[in-house]
């Protein structure tokens, strides 16, 4: 199998875990997530997390307001430098985040890097969605 291949695996493994977490289940994330210190996302909600523990967090928590949810990675393309890989896309979301319905599209990049023999995902960035932000506004406000 060719790395590009391969990556493109872990990434399926990543958005179906995204999507259990869309559906109130963050725990599969745990698995295609690196572990290290040094992993990075920037939500659509905004904000910046720095290490696996902050990384958890936020997927943790988001999974406990989410519901009703599916993920789709559309356009996607794929590039392989050694241990390191990147894909770019766009996100087709739509769920619930406690009960109110959010449906956007964003651009993503993923990025990959090969750990003991397994690709892992080790940073996440989408653009902001000022529709997920208004709703964890009046979340945060309640």
């Amino acid at each position: 199998m060719s790395a590009e291949d391969e990556v493109r695996n872990a990434s399926k493994q990543f958005y179906a875990a995204l999507n259990t977490m869309t559906n109130g289940n963050s725990q599969p994330l745990s698995d295609i997530w690196s572990h290290n210190p040094a992993v990075t996302t920037m939500h659509p909600i905004g904000g910046r997390q720095v290490g696996w523990k902050n990384v958890w967090e936020t997927w943790d928590k988001t999974a406990q307001v989410a519901s009703d949810g599916q993920v789709k990675l559309e356009d996607q393309l794929i590039r392989v430098v050694g241990d390191m890989a990147y894909e770019i896309g766009v996100e087709n979301a739509g769920f619930r985040i406690a009960g109110e319905k959010v449906t956007d599209q964003v651009r993503v990049t993923n990025i990959y890097q090969k750990e003991g023999g397994t690709w892992k995902i080790i940073h996440h960035h989408t653009d902001l969605s000022p529709t997920m932000v208004e709703v964890i506004h009046k979340l945060q406000n309640v």
